[in-house]
């Protein structure tokens, strides 16, 4: 499925025989574009083209080396690609809008109709400029790190492995195990939880040990957050059992924001079999954050502006609250090969139990026809339904869906693409 390639310029640096032949580098990547058409987000029906229908297009290049007795070392780099731009980052399909209940100051501004219509008139205009300085910061990679995706070492042992750098965190490791879409596509479980993230897909700054001994795996990661204007300490571990009939396992993961307040945590549990002519898969995911990351700054925006010190904390403390997570995300889905034919269905629903109670379900069905190991074309229907001020718009595999016009308004995605991997 994937070439390798042994990279020329270290070959050509190279004069011992003996490392080419214990050591390897290995280039590979997948460029997923196509077509997407998605309904209910400001503007109308939007028809475009995107990069990652089924996958998120990457480059990467991976080494190894044999070190002997059981030891041995690599790494891996891997690079965003936007096969639509040839860019490294994108915006949601809705661009920089935040949901109404971080928009609209009557939703969660306290007290906010009692004020007077000054008053509300002035709550409102701060609001309006967080939601303007927030808005332009959600995406994917909006940093524009070349080797986004994961840039780590790694040493392996025979009591298991050590890696160092930037790479996807123990509890995401879990839901991509037992989402039946393996995170790809608009159907997958997390595109109805992706706003704010109820997970923390990869770690900058991390270390991780993991082992793995006949059909157990087992992973333990912990970071600095050094140097984060948004975030503290993590740390998380994982673990599962698969065979060839069944998969089970857990993962749990928690960090802290940047004032060192506990923040994000997750727990994942799932499992998977074989059933019939497929699969299936369902998980359980919960997501609690009482103290969001990355909004210490909103106090000192507004006093800058002119606002009084009460009407900053009135709106800073407004936004926290918004950001607050207490949810649920269930996902059951069915996966069937047949011959170059491979056929999804899944169904995932967000309970918020928050005051805001911003539900959101996907339901939909996904269809792979492999002209080849490396080839494949792909097609996606997906339907988000918003209950109460739930506003969630479908996305990809590489891109997010953001906010529909309104709460509760529902969404429409069709996607059709073609994926190669090398």
């Amino acid at each position: 499925m994937k070439k390798s390639y042994l990279a020329l310029s270290l070959l050509a640096a190279s004069t011992s025989a003996a490392w080419a032949q214990t050591s390897s580098v290995t280039l590979y990547g997948i460029v997923d574009a196509g077509v997407t058409y998605t309904s209910g987000v400001r503007g109308g029906n939007v028809t475009q083209l995107v990069s990652g229908i089924m996958d998120g297009s990457r480059l990467g290049v991976r080494g190894t080396e044999d070190l002997g007795g059981g030891f041995s070392a690599g790494f891996t780099l891997e690079n965003r690609l936007e096969a639509d731009t040839g860019g490294t980052n994108n915006r949601p399909v809705s661009g920089s809008q935040l949901p109404d209940r971080m928009t609209q100051a009557a939703l969660f501004v306290p007290g906010f109709s009692a004020f007077p219509p000054a008053n509300q008139a002035a709550i409102q205009g701060a609001v309006t400029k967080v939601a303007g300085a927030l808005g332009p910061s959600f995406g994917v990679n909006v940093a524009n790190n070349f080797w986004d995706r994961q840039a780590f070492v790694r040493l392996v042992t025979p009591i298991g492995a050590v890696s160092a750098g930037r790479q996807y965190t123990p509890a995401y490791l879990m839901q991509a195990e037992f989402d039946i879409m393996q995170t790809q596509s608009s159907l997958a479980a997390g595109q109805v939880a992706s706003f704010p993230s109820a997970i923390d897909i990869r770690q900058s700054n991390s270390v991780q040990y993991g082992i793995q001994t006949g059909g157990f795996t087992a992973a333990a990661m912990v970071a600095a957050g050094e140097g984060s204007t948004s975030q503290g300490h993590f740390m998380g571990l994982m673990s599962y059992y698969r065979s060839d009939a069944f998969t089970v396992g857990f993962g749990y993961q928690e960090r802290e924001n940047e004032s060192g307040q506990k923040s994000l945590k997750n727990l994942v549990v799932g499992a998977s079999a074989a059933i019939g002519p497929g699969k299936l898969s369902a998980m359980y995911v919960t997501a609690k954050d009482e103290n969001p990351s990355g909004l210490s700054s909103i106090r000192p925006l507004l006093i800058s502006g002119g606002a009084s010190a009460g009407a900053a904390s009135l709106v800073a403390n407004a936004f926290i609250n918004a950001f607050r997570q207490d949810s649920v995300l269930m996902h059951i889905g069915y996966k069937m090969t047949m011959g170059a034919n491979t056929f999804y269905t899944a169904y995932s629903k967000l309970n918020d139990k928050t005051k805001f109670d911003a539900d959101t379900q996907s339901y939909g069905v996904a269809y792979t026809y492999a002209f080849s190991k490396r080839t494949d074309v792909n097609a996606v229907l997906t339907h988000f339904d918003n209950k109460g001020l739930g506003q969630m718009a479908p996305g990809g595999a590489g891109f997010l869906g953001g906010v529909t016009t309104s709460a509760g308004t529902d969404s429409n995605s069709f996607g059709v693409g073609l994926r190669h991997r090398f």
